[in-house]
């Protein structure tokens, strides 16, 4: 069978984001059933209607780059608890224009990581919410992961054999809810 065509978005836009790493890391353990790609976000001018009628190609970009998916994977951080705003802005760019929502019918699954005990729990939960609001097909599940240094390595291998099962048991899980849709 073949590979699922997965984006992955990570709501942070910083070069060494722990959110990165976990996203690098479930694009390794999703390998066998997805095809991954990053969707860029940092180049995004901020949402604005006025822009709509001539859109800078950064904005086509996300849009064909969603479009082009089978499933979605958000990998977001907590900004003062909620989503950050650069991912905010991508979701409202793809979602626009009126009519022609890229995220309606889209598989998505929903994680993140912090330092913190609770791993972006409220991140997620307002992103659900959106994804829901806009039509996404939201699976279920909730995967708050607890960041400590050292967790991913530099080959994007989890190094705890523990959260490396769990994170393996919602990328397989994920698969195969979107294989069944696809299929």
């Amino acid at each position: 069978m073949a590979k699922l065509k997965l984006a992955i978005v990570v709501g942070s836009t910083r070069r060494e984001s722990i959110n990165l790493k976990l996203a690098e890391a479930l694009a390794k353990l999703g390998a066998d059933a997805f095809e991954p790609s990053f969707v860029r976000i940092d180049d995004l001018p901020l949402f604005n209607q006025d822009l709509e009628a001539d859109r800078p190609e950064s904005t086509l970009r996300l849009k064909r780059e969603i479009e082009a998916a089978d499933a979605i994977l958000i990998v977001t951080p907590e900004h003062n608890r909620s989503i950050t705003a650069a991912l905010k802005n991508a979701i409202d760019w793809a979602s626009r224009p009126y009519g022609k929502n890229s995220w309606a019918g889209k598989l998505v699954a929903v994680t993140g990581t912090s330092g913190g005990a609770i791993g972006s729990a409220v991140a997620q939960q307002n992103l659900r919410m959106i994804m829901t609001n806009l039509a996404g097909v939201v699976v279920g599940g909730q995967v708050f992961i607890t960041y400590k240094e050292g967790l991913i390595d530099g080959a994007h291998e989890v190094t705890d054999e523990g959260t490396r099962k769990f994170l393996q048991g919602f990328i397989d899980n994920f698969a195969t809810i979107a294989g069944k849709l696809a299929g």
